[in-house]
């Protein structure tokens, strides 16, 4: 326990005057003793009452450990170096969690610490400090002999407390090994096993001034954790640097790598990018697990009409397919379940993605690299050259893109690929717009899916509702238009971490490339023109197919508000 900690709470208690608390710390530091002996020898309290005071305030209980010998299992829950540097002895499991002894159990920082090392909800525990040090040496080091081999957590003490210290000055190679010190490895990979068990698609680290925020990407919304310690901010960047094979001694320039691991069995890949900030480095994470993405077109819960357009429009010779909408949309996972539709062994199927974010055996997927000058347009023209069937480019960013794909349709190949619009005539006018002819691409567009992603409600706490006439008033509906169809919310419960959502849902939009359509765009009619004649000839808007999923109870009015 610190002097200020221990002054502070006897300060707290009455039993010694604010007034004189810098003349009390100042002897106390001055003695040779602990704090606790300090205290008593300056006649304040006496120890043993210190100690139940101590307890009293972080709601913990006292314990004379004299003559304490812990069950094995007990023992194995925290690591010799773990508990030599926290100087923290475990006592017993407890349904909250691990009842440890801690020397200086006033610091909340240091709980905290030893929480996330441990992995454990910590319930803290006083005794003398002198106990907890000879119980750690008793039992973690044979009675003083720094021995403990690797697989007891020996050597964990001295490089955690090397990145406890200031880590500016460190050199490169000693910045890597502290990156790679067992307390740190620990603590990101609970990190990153958390944010897959909470079905997360990215993690973000941010730091700030005071603080670094760790956040996860839940369902399309963000969710901050409880944060780590602050000073180990720049030890846990540097790890995950050196997971994605990036320079760890470059912070002044942005980078991208790549993580593949293993996490609770799954092999899980995530993208990694880091951006240089005013109070260090940012990172995020973008988490690529297969087993939480299903890539089949039948779980996009298309409706009849919508999956029958795109199976028949994937299985033409040639032609262009296009799914627009903003980034995270759910457009490359859509073209994905198409792949998989169309991969069968008569078909030779190539991609072209910035970066290749989930591979499918049978596709030949090339990863566009623009620090070397493979663009999509020189991935795409040496593609020509390798008798495809079938391509997927990533994003049509540019002229050169979308006119070489425009050749490749005409010249018998099928195309997918995203553009970035908000609604489906928008992605006709951004093509005209980048310089495509329009009567090429009136010739080779077979149709335009825009879509969005929304938040699904709970299944498990889904309750009816009746919304008011002004929330109504918002999606344009009056009571007689909702058809006495019922409204639903989410409560809020332990399934849903208490936000009302779980999973998330599609909206979609398909402009069908009918005569009519082609005729207009060759004529480079205006979008907000080209959307009154789709939805003449059928068009569902992405608001109308939001109406759909509300009345049929998947989602709430407020998701279909934001995002439509």
């Amino acid at each position: 326990m610190t002097v200020e900690s221990v002054i502070d709470l006897l300060i707290s208690r009455g039993l010694v005057d604010d007034s004189q608390r810098e003349e009390y710390i100042a002897a106390a530091e001055g003695s040779e003793h602990d704090v606790t002996f300090a205290v008593e020898e300056m006649g304040l309290i006496q120890r043993d009452q210190l100690f139940q005071l101590v307890a009293q305030d972080i709601g913990g209980e006292f314990y004379d450990l004299s003559e304490f010998e812990p069950a094995p299992q007990v023992l194995k829950a925290v690591p010799a170096g773990t508990a030599k540097l926290y100087q923290a002895f475990p006592i017993q499991f407890l349904d909250a969690g691990l009842q440890v002894a801690i020397a200086n159990p006033l610091d909340p920082q240091n709980l905290e610490e030893l929480g996330f090392s441990l992995n454990q909800a910590i319930i803290p525990a006083v005794a003398p400090p002198e106990q907890i040090a000879a119980l750690i040496e008793t039992f973690y080091y044979g009675g003083g002999t720094d021995s403990a081999g690797p697989g007891e957590g020996g050597g964990e003490s001295d490089a955690l407390a090397a990145i406890r210290a200031e880590v500016a000055s460190i050199s490169e190679d000693d910045l890597e090994e502290e990156s790679n010190s067992a307390p740190i490895i620990r603590y990101v990979d609970l990190v990153l096993y958390q944010a897959i068990k909470e079905k997360a698609s990215d993690v973000h680290f941010e730091p700030f001034e005071d603080d670094f925020k760790i956040r996860y990407r839940v369902d399309g919304a963000l969710y901050e954790m409880a944060p780590p310690p602050q000073h180990l901010k720049q030890a846990i960047v540097s790890r995950i640097k050196v997971m994605s094979a990036l320079n760890i001694a470059e912070t002044r320039l942005p980078q991208d790598g790549r993580i593949t691991k293993e996490i609770n069995g799954q092999p899980i890949d995530m993208r990694v990018s880091t951006l240089p900030t005013a109070f260090g480095e940012s990172v995020v994470l973008r988490v690529l697990d297969r087993s939480n993405v299903n890539l089949d077109l039948e779980a996009l819960n298309l409706t009849p009409d919508l999956f029958e357009y795109i199976t028949d429009t994937i299985e033409k010779p040639n032609g262009i397919f296009i799914c627009t909408g903003p980034t995270g949309a759910g457009k490359t996972t859509t073209l994905y379940a198409c792949l998989r539709r169309i991969n069968t062994e008569d078909a030779k199927l190539l991609t072209a993605e910035d970066p290749v974010e989930y591979d499918i055996d049978g596709i030949m997927q090339v990863p566009v690299n623009e620090a070397i000058g493979l663009n999509f347009g020189r991935v795409l023209r040496a593609f020509l050259r390798q008798d495809p069937d079938r391509i997927l480019v990533g994003e049509m960013r540019d002229l050169e893109t979308a006119q070489i794909a425009i050749q490749a349709s005409l010249t018998g190949h099928l195309v997918l690929s995203t553009l970035h619009t908000n609604d489906s005539p928008g992605a006709v006018t951004r093509l005209v717009d980048m310089g495509c002819e329009p009567f090429l691409v009136a010739a080779t567009l077979e149709g335009i899916l825009g879509q969005r992603l929304l938040r699904r409600i709970c299944p498990d706490c889904k309750v009816s509702y009746q919304p008011s006439a002004a929330v109504l008033r918002q999606l344009n509906l009056t009571d007689a238009d909702t058809g006495g169809n019922e409204f639903f919310t989410g409560q809020g419960c332990d399934t849903c971490n208490d936000t009302g959502y779980k999973g998330r849902q599609g909206l979609f939009e398909l402009l069908d490339m009918s005569d009519p359509i082609r005729e207009m765009v060759a004529e480079r009619a205006a979008t907000v023109v080209l959307k009154q004649k789709a939805q003449e000839l059928g068009m569902k808007t992405l608001r109308e197919d939001g109406l759909r999923n509300i009345f049929q109870g998947i989602t709430t009015i407020e998701e279909v508000l934001k995002y439509t």
